[in-house]
């Protein structure tokens, strides 16, 4: 009876010698909304795009800086008493350019994270796409944070450090290529440890942390704050890396709740 319900709707086959054989069951049809698996040629032409337009969005960011760089320069110069020299003839153009191009990063942000977003967006699922989507303007919130309290922080570093000038002695000669190197990388040291939070429930999403792990290692991880915030401040000051490392750990706590809150 199965070879004559065969032959009736068609599904069989013929053999070399002439015999019916039933037909192979057709493939299954992809799921709707499934996407189309892309190479590694089309992943770096993908990656090598993101990048270009984040790149350009900094340049044109810096080249807002430039107009932006003397105002910034006068509101970062004022801890520091007296008028600051530079020792090379391009001295000046080079310190400009350094700031214009810090600002062209803080202002090219929002596109940077944005094309990170969609690059790794098509890897994901639609409801870890969900879960993630907010995290995009939260991580522009915590950078600008980070911005704002190396501002807070850079006047009491830079007094603490002065602190330690023996009038007739030792006195200060502060050049300014010195001087805004150092306002430069706490800035931006400051700025991205302040990524932190959603570096961690990230790595909650693929498996690699829980917030059990976490509280476990909560020592190992303190010591390894202290370490990373002594070593990544410049200066040499114990002020930042104080207020790098008690900042660094409250957003380890902020990142455990985070995590227990996705349910690691």
């Amino acid at each position: 009876m199965a070879d004559v319900e065969a032959a009736r709707s068609g599904d069989f086959t013929l053999t070399g010698g002439g015999a019916r054989e039933p037909a192979p069951p057709p493939a299954p049809a992809p799921a709707a909304g499934d996407e189309a698996v892309m190479s590694l040629v089309d992943h770096l032409a993908e990656l090598r795009r993101r990048l270009f337009i984040s790149i350009l969005a900094i340049v044109v960011g810096s080249v807002a800086g430039l107009f932006l760089a003397p105002r910034a320069i006068e509101i970062l110069k004022a801890p520091i008493p007296g008028p600051l020299r530079f020792t090379d003839l391009g001295g000046a153009f080079m310190i400009q350019l350094k700031i214009a191009v810090v600002i062209g990063v803080v202002l090219a942000m929002p596109v940077i994270l944005w094309q990170l977003w969609k690059f790794i967006a098509p890897g994901l699922t639609p409801e870890e796409r969900r879960l993630a989507r907010p995290w995009v303007p939260l991580a522009l919130l915590f950078f600008a944070l980070g911005v704002a309290v190396a501002y807070v922080v850079l006047p009491f570093a830079s007094a603490f450090l002065l602190g330690f000038a023996v009038p007739g002695v030792l006195e200060p000669l502060i050049t300014a290529e010195a001087y805004f190197g150092f306002v430069t990388m706490l800035f931006l040291a400051f700025g991205l440890v302040m990524e932190f939070p959603i570096v961690l429930v990230l790595l909650s999403k693929v498996g690699l942390v829980s917030s059990e792990r976490l509280r476990k290692n909560r020592r190992y991880i303190a010591l390894g704050i202290t370490i990373f915030a002594v070593v990544v401040t410049p200066g040499g000051d114990p002020i930042s890396p104080t207020v790098l490392g008690v900042v660094m750990y409250v957003l380890f706590e902020f990142s455990i709740r985070l995590v227990r809150w996705a349910g690691r």
